[in-house]
């Protein structure tokens, strides 16, 4: 049997999984593209006719406070939100700075702007002061939107943010800001898209920041096709969603983990989401009680938080309701896909795309998983390994994992780095877009991930840039110079590591280590400091003077490889 979605060339098959055989499914996959398309209109609208469908269940921090919300109430919400933008007078293309964390109002705040077409500019909210300016600053954003106890990283640098014109507080009251609580609620609840600018398929629809290895975070514009459309492919075959799921994807809103698996493909199916209002450090037991408690069906979560849920005693949980499970960023240990199987019956189903796409190359249902392997690419792309000129490699030899964007460009592909030719040229040569991801192909067409082709680190299921950190660090009085790479962790999977050449008259100490640690987490993203730093004497350079980060993530691996063995 199969159901037919609100954007109505997308079936869903209810009797099995969505891909039920690779080679067909791929082979006949194709999107059609409607001139005009607003996601917030044709999908969250059109299911929201049925005013009982559940769209998302969410739970407080400590998972006692659960509340659900149907797509009647999120079509209101943010009819009341885009309402509000435009009594400000936001136009369509205007960009809004949201850092707002995982609570119902975040999707009102992006539905809203979606339906206007107004940009929203997610960002996490542990985000300080330099990088929102640097945000703000770079897309010229006319507005904020910030949870109350954030507001005072944009206060700390509005004065050197002179675009900002809108300041919006959600949950509680601030001075200086509007209180989105009561001008939502003064809104009207209704919105025809009739009354607002039409948006073309290829209108932006989102704008992410992504990090780079010699300069500052990059900007990613996604439009109505390639995020709103596009997700179908994460959604419907690495997921396998149904209508009747409930699906959870672990992400702070401020990342693009949460556009691939809480807002559009899984909506596009008529699928819920579960959305839980963690704060603070990860906390196994209570993810694990909302996965039983909710009724979770699929589930899909970064390596580390695997490793963390395995390590309770998972015979305390019913874990059996769910009937698929994904991760993505990094290959899962055998024994952590093993465990994980004898509790929930499901394969771990890895899966790997970046900011700028969609899902690009999975594991499926219906082939044979090689526990290790990245899986083979997604309908709807020609992906394949190749060489610095884009010429294809053979089996077994590693290389370029690329993306043919010529002569027909995917669907779910970003287009550019926004005012950033040079990175965008970097990406884009000839027929391919280079992911900066480097794989080997086997004979069977799986995939297998090598590593970084820059030196961009993926610690936790962050992308964290070593010039933003290598720049805090030399903030430092006693750092005169500085190499940041990844480290292999058993937890973490990579951590951020340090290694510093002193300033004169600073000497080496444990003391010295946690104030450098400290000052990076002020003068960055707290996420981003390194967990481990070493003092040298010099750094490896190539003869132009380049540090070859290479080198020290080849020095890290060799060593905890040894240790590991010993």
């Amino acid at each position: 049997m199969q159901l037919t979605t609100p954007y109505d060339n997308i079936p869903v098959n209810l009797d099995g999984p969505n891909m039920w055989d690779y080679a067909e499914v791929k082979a006949k996959f194709e999107f059609t593209i409607p001139e005009l398309f607003n996601y917030g209109f044709d999908v969250v609208d059109r299911w929201a006719a049925d005013r009982s469908k559940l769209a998302l269940i969410w739970a407080d921090s400590t998972g006692t406070d659960i509340r659900k919300y149907s797509f009647f109430d999120l079509q209101v919400m943010s009819n009341r939100f885009a309402n509000v933008l435009r009594d400000q007078g936001f136009q369509k293309g205007d960009r809004l700075f949201v850092m707002v964390p995982r609570i119902v109002e975040w999707y009102a705040v992006m539905l809203g702007c979606f339906k206007l077409g107004v940009v929203p500019m997610p960002a996490a909210n542990i985000l300080v002061p330099h990088d929102v300016e640097y945000r703000i600053n770079q897309a010229e954003a006319v507005g904020a939107v910030l949870w109350h106890e954030n507001v005072a990283k944009v206060d700390e640098v509005r004065g050197r943010c002179p675009t900002l014109k809108s300041f919006i507080a959600v949950g509680g009251e601030a001075d200086g800001w509007a209180s989105c609580e009561k001008l939502t609620a003064a809104a009207s609840p209704k919105l025809s898209r009739d009354e607002v600018e039409a948006t073309r398929a290829d209108h932006i629809l989102l704008i992410y920041f992504t990090s780079g290895t010699t300069k500052f975070p990059k900007m990613v514009p996604h439009t109505q096709a390639s995020y709103g459309i596009g997700h179908i492919i994460t959604a419907k075959f690495w997921q396998d969603l149904k209508p009747t799921d409930l699906h959870w994807t672990l992400s702070d809103t401020g990342w693009a983990k949460a556009a691939w698996g809480k807002l559009f493909g899984q909506w596009q199916l008529g699928t819920a989401v579960m959305v839980h209002d963690a704060a603070g450090r990860f906390d196994a037991k209570t993810h694990l009680k909302l996965i039983q408690d909710c009724g979770v069906t699929t589930f899909c979560a970064p390596p580390t938080a695997y490793r963390m849920l395995i390590l309770e005693d998972l015979s305390q949980y019913d874990l059996t309701g769910i009937r698929h499970s994904c991760a993505a960023g990094e290959p899962l240990n055998p024994e952590i896909i093993k465990v994980w199987k004898e509790h929930t019956g499901t394969t771990i189903y890895d899966g790997f795309g970046q900011t700028e796409t969609v899902n690009l190359i999975a594991n499926f249902p219906c082939m044979p998983v090689k526990f290790g392997s990245m899986g083979k690419p997604t309908p709807g792309f020609h992906i394949d390994v190749v060489d610095d000129d884009g010429n294809p490699l053979p089996v077994g030899e590693e290389g370029h994992i690329a993306v043919k964007v010529k002569p027909e460009f995917p669907v779910g592909l970003f287009r550019e780095y926004w005012r950033n030719e040079e990175a965008t040229a970097e990406s884009f040569a000839g027929d391919w877009y280079f992911t900066g991801d480097k794989a080997s192909k086997d004979a069977d067409g799986y995939f297998w991930f090598v590593g970084r082709a820059d030196d961009v680190i993926k610690a936790s299921g962050y992308r964290i840039g070593p010039f933003e950190v290598e720049s805090a660090l030399q903030s430092h009085p006693a750092v005169a110079e500085s190499a940041v790479v990844g480290s292999p962790d058993d937890l973490r999977g990579t951590i951020v590591k340090a290694f510093i050449i002193l300033a004169p008259g600073f000497t080496a100490s444990d003391a010295l280590v946690k104030e450098i640690q400290d000052h990076v987490k002020r003068e960055t993203a707290p996420y981003k400091y390194p967990r481990e730093i070493e003092f040298v004497a010099e750094l490896p350079k190539t003869v132009s003077g380049k540090i070859r980060r290479v080198e020290l993530r080849k020095l890290e691996e060799d060593r905890k490889a040894g240790n590991q063995a010993a």
